[in-house]
C-alpha cells in the first residue's frame, strides 16, 4: 500500500475525492465505499472514519442512507458551491490579458478582533494579495468566489469589495512582487512538478490505462494540484519572474487529468 501520510491528508483526500468523483454519484456516498476508495490511496480505516466526523462536523458533508438503507454521507450545499467555484479555478485557464483588480476592504470593530485574523486568512486562501493593512486585492475574476466564500462565513459585513485598476506610483510588477510572495508561491509550482511530472511522462510511455492505477495518480495529482491556484493569483505573465514555473505545472495537471479521469471514474464507479 501506499504510504502518502506525509504529502496527502486523509481529510484532503475526501475533499478530493467528493470533488472529483463522489458529486457525481447517484445518492449518498456508503461508508463501506469511501474506506475502498481511500484504501487505494494509503489512507486505512479508521482514519476515513476520523477525517469524516471532522468534516461532518465543519457541516461539508451530511449523514444520509443510500437507497439500499446503508450509511453514508452527501455534500451539503455549502460543500456544493465551495466544490462549483473551485472547478472554475482547477480546471479553467485564467486569462493572460489584463483583467483589473477586485479590492477586499475591511474593517473589523476592536470588540470582534478575532475575526480579523480569520478574515486574513480566508482572503489570502482565496488568493489575494495585501496592498497596505486592511486592503487585499485579486484578479478581477476571482470577486464572484470571493463574495460567495465570505457570505458562507458571515464575514460579508465587515467588507467591502471595488473594482479597479492600478495607476502607480511604483510600476505594477514590481507592486505585485510585495502584494504576493512570488518566490514561495514558485516553490509550491516546483514541488508539484516534483512530485507529479514524472508521473505523467510515465503515463504518456504507456499504451494501456487500468482503472486502478489511473484514479490512484489522478486523485493524488489532483489533491496537489488543488490547492495551488489558490496560492496562485493567477497574474498576467507580463507581472511575473522570468521562467515563472506556473504554465508548466498546470499543463502536467491538465495532461494528467486528460489521460487519467475519466479512467479512473470506472473503478470509482461513476
Amino acid at each position: 500500500m501506499i504510504n502518502v501520510s506525509d504529502q496527502h491528508a486523509p481529510r484532503s483526500l475526501i475533499v478530493t475525492l467528493y470533488g472529483a468523483y463522489g458529486r457525481f454519484m447517484p445518492g449518498p456516498v456508503p461508508v463501506a465505499e469511501l474506506i475502498r476508495l481511500l484504501a487505494a490511496v494509503g489512507v486505512d480505516a479508521p482514519s476515513v472514519r476520523s477525517s469524516v466526523s471532522r468534516l461532518k462536523r465543519r457541516g461539508l458533508l451530511l449523514p444520509a442512507r443510500t437507497a439500499q438503507g446503508a450509511a453514508g454521507y452527501e455534500l451539503s450545499p455549502d460543500a456544493r458551491q465551495l466544490l462549483d467555484d473551485g472547478d472554475r479555478r482547477i480546471y479553467g485557464t485564467p486569462p493572460q490579458e489584463d483583467e483589473g483588480w477586485v479590492l477586499a476592504v475591511f474593517s473589523v470593530p476592536e470588540s470582534e478582533r478575532q475575526k480579523r485574523h480569520v478574515l486574513r486568512s480566508r482572503l489570502a486562501g482565496l488568493g489575494f494579495g495585501t496592498a497596505a493593512p486592511g486592503v487585499w486585492l485579486a484578479p478581477a475574476r476571482l470577486h464572484e468566489e470571493a463574495r460567495h466564500t465570505l457570505k458562507r462565513l458571515r464575514l460579508d459585513p465587515y467588507v467591502d469589495f471595488f473594482r479597479g485598476e492600478h495607476l502607480g506610483y511604483a510600476p505594477t510588477a514590481e507592486a505585485a512582487a510585495r502584494w504576493w510572495d512570488l518566490a514561495a508561491i514558485a516553490k509550491e509550482h516546483e514541488a508539484f512538478l516534483d512530485r507529479h511530472e514524472r508521473v505523467l511522462h510515465a503515463w504518456q510511455r504507456r499504451t494501456d490505462t487500468p482503472p486502478e492505477e489511473a484514479y490512484r495518480d489522478y486523485l493524488l495529482a489532483l489533491d496537489s494540484w488543488r490547492h495551488l491556484p489558490y496560492a496562485d493569483p493567477g497574474l498576467p505573465a507580463r507581472l511575473l519572474p522570468e521562467s515563472w514555473p506556473g504554465a508548466r505545472s498546470a499543463a502536467v495537471f491538465q495532461g494528467l487529468h486528460a489521460r487519467l479521469r475519466d479512467a479512473g471514474a470506472a473503478f470509482a464507479g461513476v
